[in-house]
């Protein structure tokens, strides 16, 4: 442990850790000296980055999870609780992007990104909510921190995503209720809106999606690492100052 680590004695949990930003983010927590809870569907990703963690000096707990059952989700939750001993920081990473018109377009697919983006990130959220509020009180850090992880897709609606920017929209709303709501106890809600990153998230896509997204942006996207090194500074900031929003979007992207 150094004296940089401004995250030591402190816990983490990441959703959608398999991969991608959730598990950039994981590795920079744990960086910081954060025990970290790394939570996925894939357990075979997530037990090889909890193994990652471990050999390099850090503590971490891999949970198979579906955030979009109610009951996994809060069973998540009081698993971190129970074997890291508490909750000092969530990052609700977990998420789904499937674009394509609104015309005629499969409902099945709507009903995926609800369940994800809204409904498992209201479910953490709920469940984690009282471990943070507890935490804050007895934290010599006097914070603790709910990261949203939303998208530019929550501030600018477009052509071919509007079942998606609809969720992108309903985290924005949220975040910033309940930023209101438990600010005065130290729990500091923040809302990152990363542009285009390099991830896995693209190839969720039905095919002829992803042929006609094909050379649409045609400039450098960011990396996973880009973001996480955000959240990291979003969550090591002294108690006093709260980062609510972050947008982030690649050097080159317009819009």
């Amino acid at each position: 442990m150094t004296t940089t680590q401004k995250l030591s004695g402190t816990v983490a949990l990441v959703t959608g850790a398999s991969s991608g930003i959730g598990e950039a983010t994981a590795l920079a927590l744990a960086e910081q000296g954060a025990a970290v809870a790394i939570a996925a569907r894939r357990k075979d990703r997530i037990d090889a980055l909890a193994a990652r963690i471990s050999d390099g000096g850090g503590t971490a707990l891999a949970i198979e999870a579906d955030v979009t059952s109610r009951e996994q989700a809060q069973a998540l939750v009081e698993e971190t609780v129970a074997g890291l001993g508490r909750l000092d920081t969530l990052v609700n990473n977990a998420g789904l992007m499937l674009l394509g018109p609104i015309v005629d377009a499969p409902l099945e697919e709507w009903e995926r990104m609800i369940a994800v983006n809204v409904q498992g990130l209201l479910y953490c959220a709920h469940a984690a909510v009282p471990h943070l509020l507890r935490a804050a009180e007895d934290s010599p850090r006097r914070v603790t921190d709910m990261v949203n992880i939303s998208s530019v897709a929550g501030r600018v609606a477009r052509n071919g995503s509007g079942v998606y920017n609809a969720t992108k929209w309903s985290v924005g709303a949220f975040s910033e209720s309940l930023r209101q709501e438990v600010a005065r106890r130290h729990v500091r809600i923040s809302l990152v809106e990363p542009g285009a990153v390099a991830t896995e998230l693209v190839s969720h896509n039905r095919p002829e999606i992803r042929e006609q997204m094909a050379g649409r942006d045609d400039f450098e996207r960011m990396e996973a690492e880009d973001i996480a090194d955000a959240i990291a500074y979003i969550v090591t900031r002294p108690w006093r100052m709260a980062v609510n929003e972050m947008l982030i979007r690649p050097t080159e992207q317009e819009r």
